[in-house]
């Protein structure tokens, strides 16, 4: 009786561990459960987010789906203290186990299994809990998560098979989600703390190793005392395995647990407008006529030349990775290596607060306070303001839905004008109020928006972009995509057309009213704000430097429209939709801030217009260079009229419309630059360039009817001229840029533009005193 028991017993223990066996080996053969196949355990599906990085190496951010926004870092760049306490915390034995612990396993089946001892710890490894965040569901029930765990095991062991322990502990860090959106270490130490993971310390690295037993409850946001005990535990982990002393344990612990949160948004951060334009640039497809509204033609024209031209324009669409498939901005981990400056970037964004959230909208503001029409301008009738806003309201999302629903149009406008709580936008902070919808819509209109870009002219480097004001609430981009009139700025074309023509600028004109006859015999006599010196003989100069209609209206007179939209064009503006009218000279056209800085860049480079050049090269997950790009340059104008443009662009800043740069912001550099306004002072501009850098700024309400009733606060001086003078100056500050205000252009010693007359052995030469030629003119 007794060798049958015995018998019957190791029988049954062989049978329990031939079957475990069995088991296994279904298991790690796939007839169990689900075991990824060696390819993919070789290269497990971690998707990581694209990073957007500066110039001068600085994330400004990154594409990603909402729920999935790591970012990639390396062993080598985590803080020590990260790894000690999540080892000595989570896998004490990790060094030593190929995968499965089984001393902590037996301990975890007797304490919790049996003794349901909740507080005896876990069995995993963090390779069995890596195996499990790559291949488990989420468990519906206890059962189901006790079948996963031996495929865990399984995977365990086979991971540690291809993977060292330090690619194991990367691969855990980088795959965790902390919560808040911050998906792997590399975003939740920059969520939690603003930090790099190599930068963070004993106690920060304790916080987030403590979030790894339950993310949710131990969120260091909103359970602050509750992570910080959680954080204690892992410094006791820390002082057990040796990483810290005792009296290091006992003087951290008292330490409050401080956060310095950083909301992980898209919308949010630096260059947001810059940011979203080159999702779209990047992730455009092969435009199709069909998929183009009527009005929408412009569009489809500048997409299809952008997509035949410009390598960056659909990237992803037009390349494809080693596998054959396209690259995925969201998932593949790419760094983008834009030509954007952080710091040029900052200065630009801190010049449009400044200006129009400090100094213009407040005044903007106290112009419309108690006015009927407000904040479209006294001349519309109340009538006329009722119709723009009713079509206003017939564009929101909350009439289409509701139109959708099957609302009616008396349903609508009562939902429209009912009163409800809501957050509106401030320059100080959101605020909570009580208004109608109609309200809100109106409320809106009266901020004043805008659009900044600046370029180097030579290497077309965008170092600063700024699309709006504030991306959240005002997500139009005015810095490339949307255009307004641009008045007053188009007169350089002109007298760039006149200086090919042989004209000069001691060439001089009587300064009276002009009348000229378009091509269907009507008369058309502009309109003058400068009535100096009437009837008096003026020269060329004089003319663009006051931005007098007159002297522009008698160029054109002797200029053909067809010859100056033909030159816009070859300037870089892409809008078809110029008119070849006489009118034309005065800016009536619309064109955006990116085309016409792009434009100004043949004035500061010998004529030879530079493209915007916004990416310098991409990278693959693995720090391959997968795309670089250069400039696209083309000659526009000759030297020689660069050279005349030259000093009459000077004369703008040092006698004339733009002096303001001088005696307001005391910049002194060697630059031309012009002032534009358009009619009712709906626009105003302000384009400014030195040999170094071309920037330009173009300030207005939403609705063209938007606008101050007044040129002294309407004009572009006013408007939009104080963003680059407060955006130049800080950028004249920073001594790390590199930019001087010493430098100067480049113009022949003794050119004398009246006499028209260059050497050809004559080199161009740096002018000690840039005020000599102007000189010829006093």
């Amino acid at each position: 009786m007794r060798k049958t028991l015995i018998f019957t017993l190791w029988a049954i223990l062989f049978l329990i561990i031939a079957g475990v066996a069995l088991i296994f080996t279904a298991i790690a053969k796939g007839k169990i459960g689900y075991v990824p196949p060696i390819e993919e355990l070789e290269n497990p599906n971690l998707k990581f987010a694209t990073q957007i990085i500066s110039d001068d190496g600085v994330t400004m951010g990154t594409y990603s789906y909402s729920t999935d926004n790591r970012i990639y870092v390396g062993y080598e760049d985590l803080s020590p203290h990260l790894v000690n306490a999540l080892i000595a915390t989570e896998d004490e034995r990790f060094a030593e186990h190929s995968g499965i612990d089984a001393r902590a396993l037996l301990r975890a089946i007797v304490k919790r299994g049996i003794f349901m001892q909740k507080n005896a710890g876990g069995g995993s490894t963090i390779t069995q809990q890596l195996a499990k965040q790559f291949y488990s569901e989420q468990a519906g029930s206890v059962v189901e998560r006790l079948m996963q765990k031996p495929i865990e095991w399984v995977i365990a062991v086979q991971l540690e098979r291809y993977y060292t322990k330090e690619e194991i502990l990367t691969m855990y860090l980088n795959k965790f989600d902390f919560l808040n959106n911050a998906v792997g270490i590399k975003t939740a130490a920059n969520t939690y703390f603003s930090k790099e993971p190599k930068e963070l310390t004993i106690l920060e690295a304790a916080t987030l190793v403590g979030m790894c037993k339950n993310p949710s409850y131990f969120n260091p946001r909103r359970f602050n005392e509750r992570a910080k005990g959680r954080r204690n535990v892992v410094l006791g982990q820390m002082e057990k395995a040796g990483h810290i002393t005792s009296a290091q344990l006992d003087s951290l612990s008292q330490e409050p647990l401080e956060l310095k949160y950083r909301k992980v948004d898209h919308k949010e951060g630096l260059a947001t407008y810059f940011r979203e334009y080159l999702r779209g640039v990047l992730r455009a497809e092969k435009p199709e006529k069909k998929n183009y509204r009527g009005w929408q033609m412009q569009e489809y024209y500048e997409d299809s030349l952008a997509w035949e031209n410009d390598p960056l324009y659909g990237w992803c669409a037009k390349n494809k990775k080693k596998d054959g498939s396209n690259y995925n901005l969201y998932t593949d981990g790419l760094k983008i290596y834009t030509t954007i400056d952080s710091r040029m970037q900052r200065y630009a964004e801190e010049a449009v607060h400044e200006h129009i959230a400090m100094s213009l909208q407040p005044r903007f503001f106290k112009a419309k306070a108690k006015k009927k029409t407000a904040p479209f301008t006294s001349e519309l009738t109340v009538e006329e303001v009722n119709a723009i806003m009713d079509k206003a309201m017939r564009l929101t999302d909350r009439y289409r839905n509701m139109k959708k629903s099957g609302a009616t149009e008396a349903e609508i406008r009562k939902a429209f004008n009912t009163p409800q709580e809501m957050t509106v936008f401030t320059y100080q902070g959101e605020k909570d109020t009580i208004m109608t919808p109609m309200d809100s819509l109106r409320y809106y209109k009266h901020f004043l928006r805008t659009g900044f870009m600046s370029m180097d002219p030579i290497t077309g480097y965008v170092k600063a972009y700024v699309g709006g004001t504030n991306y959240n609430y005002f997500q139009y981009d005015m810095a490339n995509v949307g255009r307004r009139q641009v008045g007053s700025t188009i007169k350089p074309y002109v007298y760039t057309l006149a200086m090919e023509n042989g004209f000069s600028p001691c060439d001089e004109t009587r300064h009276v009213e002009q009348t000229l006859i378009d091509e269907n015999g009507k008369a058309w006599s502009p309109r003058n704000a400068n009535k100096k010196r009437y009837g008096e003989m003026v020269t060329i100069k004089w003319g663009l430097a006051n931005s007098d209609n007159w002297v522009t209206a008698y160029l054109m007179s002797k200029l053909s429209p067809y010859q100056l939209v033909r030159l816009i064009h070859s300037f870089g503006v892409k809008n078809k939709q110029i008119d070849p009218v006489v009118s034309l000279c005065l800016g009536p056209c619309e064109i955006s801030v990116g085309e016409m800085v792009s434009a100004y860049t043949a004035f500061a480079n010998r004529g030879i217009r530079t493209a915007p050049l916004f990416v310098s090269r991409i990278e693959d997950n693995e720090g391959n260079v997968v795309a670089e790009f250069t400039p696209h340059m083309e000659e526009v104008i000759s030297e020689e009229s660069v050279y005349k443009m030259l000093i009459m662009l000077r004369a703008v800043i040092n006698e004339g419309t733009g002096g303001r740069v001088r005696r307001v912001y005391g910049i002194t550099a060697d630059m031309g630059g012009k002032t534009g306004t358009t009619n009712n002072n709906s626009d105003g501009w302000f384009m400014g360039f030195t040999p170094s850098l071309v920037s330009g700024v173009w300030v207005g309400g939403e609705e063209r009817d938007i606008h101050f009733d007044n040129m002294r606060d309407g004009q572009g001086a006013e408007m939009a001229l104080p963003v680059w003078g407060l955006y130049m100056k800080k950028v004249y500050a920073d001594k790390s840029l590199g930019y001087s205000q010493a430098d100067t252009f480049a113009i022949p010693h003794g050119y004398d533009p009246c006499k028209d007359i260059l050497a050809d052995d004559e080199a161009p030469a740096i002018l000690d005193d840039h005020t000599g030629i102007d000189d010829l003119f006093n």
